[in-house]
Parts: structure tokens; sequence; C-alpha cells
């Protein structure tokens, strides 16, 4: 079987359908769930300073460029707390458990994180993993014959961490996570003037690189599947692809798991299929499409990101205001977000919203092509009785049909009340068939993408007020069903959901570093 029909295999496999679920864990045991956090054994750590050092920024200025603060451990560690460190804690009846700057599926956090120095002020050449429990970083190898100076951020999978829970579908949600990940990073770097390029670098460097190739150092322990590397431009400075050969290693992975329950081979499988390289930037403009109506307030955009939490419950009759609505759709089209410009390539997943509380639209279904060209695609491959009725002079938004949708959210996402409760339930739709057929490793980065819409949409609601939920569960071919599409030319691949948040009293909230 080649690489293209593994993955169409694996993805026809993992669908939830309305008369099964894709396959998974029969029972869990929350107290042998694997551990969260991930540390290595006899690698010298590095404590970073905590402090947030870009407090003043406000959400409105965010996308406006500002000088690059200087490659430091203090400026590091500012950034790392906003994409990748914890933003508090949660507590209820003997329970505790931590939340990140960027959510994850089902809290599970898959992704590690790696970090390459060179020449950054206060820490020693080198390449380390970053700890999120003490906020530090564990120096896992030096040596290296490069001289140019240049922070690189690297990240892995731990497979397992998702699988644990969900079974088969985990991969998608672990790159679903990733997409949240690069998110996260572009925001982070955007307040620190850092310009975040990913590397166009497969997989098999990117395991060299960050040392998960070597097999010796994970025997007995769960591997990490590598993902991407990201480079962070300061002062217009813009490092080669690097050819990292380290001269010393140090440290020992850790455990998560000691008595896994299941095995899902499958996973395995199509991570092997979709290993490759991130896609060559093919979007020459960032000023295709700007967010038509900024929110001019004033909050810090670092209290955005801090106080993002995932909702569990929506109020079910809080009404969206018309402009924060069309403030979180604009910042998805290109040039209405920072994030966009860590990802300049022709859109290929588009948002479908049940939209059920929104002043003064209609509810119903609609669809918003972020290409030209998939404005006529979608139209050719959903229902031809679909009106595609222009809804705003502003946006590319269409109204497909006027209905109350709520009851129909729910059934399509798994049953889940948190999609008929919220004011807008996204569903991600992906050009599918076209971009796997041309290379498989597109898989991959169609989540990511999907990711990365949650995210924006997650941080806009939150700079409003309002709060967002990732849902990774909904029956896909019932969506696919309702949209009129008949083959794999577009499918959804991420649900999202935007609301007035009911927040648990019964939890109590800690901070994330004493």
């Amino acid at each position: 079987m080649g690489n293209t029909a593994t993955v169409l295999a694996y993805h026809t496999r993992s669908k939830h359908a309305l008369h099964r679920y894709a396959a998974g864990p029969g029972t869990l045991d929350w107290d042998a769930q694997p551990k969260a956090f991930r540390d290595w054994a006899g690698a010298q750590q590095v404590a970073l300073p905590r402090d947030v050092v870009v407090p003043g920024i406000s959400w409105g200025e965010l996308p406006a460029a500002r000088s690059s603060t200087p490659l430091n451990t203090t400026n590091l560690g500012s950034l790392l707390r906003l994409c990748v460190g914890l933003t508090a804690w949660k507590e209820h009846a003997g329970s505790r458990w931590s939340l990140r700057a960027h959510p994850s599926s089902g809290n599970l956090h898959p992704t590690e994180t790696w970090l390459i120095a060179h020449g950054v002020a206060g820490l020693e050449d080198g390449l380390y993993h970053y700890q999120n429990l003490p906020h530090a970083l564990e120096r896992r190898a030096w040596g290296s014959a490069t001289q140019t100076t240049g922070l690189w951020l690297g990240f892995s999978s731990i497979h397992w961490r998702e699988a644990w829970k969900y079974g088969e579908r985990a991969f998608r949600y672990c790159q679903l996570d990733l997409g949240h990940v690069l998110a996260a990073v572009s925001y982070a770097a955007a307040l620190h003037g850092w310009r975040p390029r990913l590397l166009h670098m497969d997989t098999v460097a990117v395991a060299s690189c960050l040392g998960l190739d070597r097999a010796a150092d994970f025997s007995g322990v769960e591997g990490e599947e590598p993902e991407m590397i990201v480079v962070l431009e300061a002062n217009a400075v813009s490092p080669t692809n690097m050819n990292w050969k380290w001269q010393h290693w140090a440290g020992k992975p850790s455990l998560l798991d000691a008595r896994p329950l299941y095995q899902w081979p499958v996973i395995e499988e199509v991570a092997e299929a979709t290993r490759g390289r991130p896609p060559i930037a093919d979007l020459l403009t960032t000023a295709n499409s700007s967010s038509p109506h900024k929110n001019d307030g004033d909050i810090p955009a670092s209290q955005v990101i801090l106080q993002r939490r995932s909702a569990q419950a929506f109020d079910g009759h809080s009404v969206m205001p018309k402009a924060v609505f069309k403030q979180i759709l604009g910042s998805l089209l290109p040039g209405g977000s920072p994030v966009w410009n860590l990802w300049p390539h022709t859109p290929r997943v588009h948002p479908v919203m049940m939209v059920h509380r929104v002043a003064d639209v209609a509810p119903g279904l609609y669809a918003m092509p972020r290409s030209d060209v998939a404005r006529t695609s979608l139209r050719t491959a959903f229902r031809d009785t679909f009106p595609w009725q222009p809804a705003d002079p502003e946006l590319p938004l269409f109204q497909l049909v006027v209905a109350r949708a709520g009851k129909t959210a729910r059934t399509l996402s798994c049953h889940q009340d948190s999609a008929a409760q919220c004011a807008v339930t996204f569903m991600m739709v992906a050009e599918f068939a076209a971009p796997l057929a041309a290379d498989p490793v597109a898989y991959r980065h169609l989540h990511w993408e999907a990711g990365m819409l949650g995210h924006v949409i997650t941080l806009e609601a939150e700079s409003a007020g309002w709060r967002g939920t990732g849902i990774g569960c909904f029956f896909d071919d019932a969506v696919h069903e309702v949209l009129g599409l008949k083959d794999d030319r577009f499918q959804v691949i991420y649900h999202y959901a935007v609301g007035m948040a009911v927040d648990d009293p019964r939890l109590a909230t800690l901070p994330a570093y004493d």
C-alpha cells in the first residue's frame, strides 16, 4: 500500500459515525494516566526568568510591527511563558491539573518543545528540552560547529499521551495540537518583535537535529515523533537551514506510562506515511485581507494569552455582538492575524459555521471560503440547493441555509451540548483529496492549519470577553451529508465552538508558578 492509500485508509477508519465510534480504549484508569511532563534525568537544568516582559502591548496593537527584543534568557523565558508555558493550575476534590498557553485535546498535551540556541545571552550554546513544569531548560546536547547566532524552536509529539484516551483517532489530535502550538508561537513572537518561520526540513533531518533518532536513548520509554523546527528571526536576520551535528549528549527521557493497556499500530503507520517537509511559502501577500473591525480595546495581549481557557460549558442564551463575530472571521483571513505570517500559504481549510446567536445575523448555516479558488470549488462540491447568498459586504461570508441549527450542531458533534449552547459552531472543512495526492505529508499540514484557525478563534474571542473550545469528536460523514459532499475532495477535520462560558465554581484556580 502506498503512502497516500495508507493515509486515506487511516482517515476512513478513524472516523466517528452515528452508529459507531472509531476504535479506542474500552476503559480508562485515570490513576494510570500517562505523566503530563517528561524530564531528562542527567541533563543540566537551567532555570528561566518567569516574568513576562511585554505586558504593556494591547491586543489591538498586536499586528503592528515592532523592534526586535534582544536574544537573551529574559526574553526567551517571556516568550516560552506565552506560547508553551503553564498559565494556571486547577484543583477540585483532591485532583490537580495544569493549564498551558495553548489548548490540547483532553488537556493531554502530546507536544514536546525543544530549543536550539547559538549566541543567546545568558545561555550556553546547545540543544535544550523545555520543561514547562519548573519553566526551565534541560541541556541535551552541545558542541555543534555551527556559529550562526540564532534561536530555533523544535517540536515533537508523544502519540501515546493522546492514544491512551482516544485510541486510533489520536494522531489527528496530535496534529491539531501542533497547529495550536504554532499559532501560540506566532502571537508570542509578534509581541517580542521576532518573526517565526518554519524551516523547510524533512522529518529525518528534524529527528537528527533534536536527537529523536537516538534509539538507545529511548530504549524502554515512549518515543517522540519529530514534527518541525521554527526559526525566530530577530532584526531582519534570517539564519539559513542549519545541519546541527552535536558532539556531546546528556540525559535519559523519563517513562510516562509503565503499564500501557492497549496498542494502536495504525498510528505508527500513518505517522510513517506522512513524514516529509513543511510546504514552501506560496502566498505572496499578507495584505490580501485585513481584519475589518479590529478590536480597539486596551486589554494587554499578554493578559489575553495567559487568561485563555477552554470553555467547559456555555450559557446557551448570550447573543454575540456582530462586531465580535466579524472580528473573529476577519482574523481567519490572510493578513488578519500574525499567525498567517508563519503560515504564508494559500488557505486550504475553510470554516463552515452554524450560527446560533449572533446579533443581526440570521441563525443558520454559513460558509467563508478563505481563497477565491475555494469559493468556486466549495460551491461546486456542496449541496446544489444552497443559494450562496452574500452575507456581509466586507467578508467572503455566504449564507447557505436559514434555520435554527442547535440540535443539528449537537448531533454532529457527538451529541455534545457545547455545540448547541455556544453562539457559533465552526466546522473546519479541508481541501483533501488533491493535497494528499500531491504529497501525503499534507495530512499533517491540513490539521496544523485547522488547529491554527482554532487558536486564532479562541484568542480573538477571549479578547472580546467570550470563550472557545475545541471539539475533536464529530461524526465525519454525517457532517459531509449535511453539506452535500459526495466524495473526498473536501473533508471536515475539526470543530470549534465559541460562546459565553459558564465557569464551574467548584474548581479552584491557582497560580502557574509560585
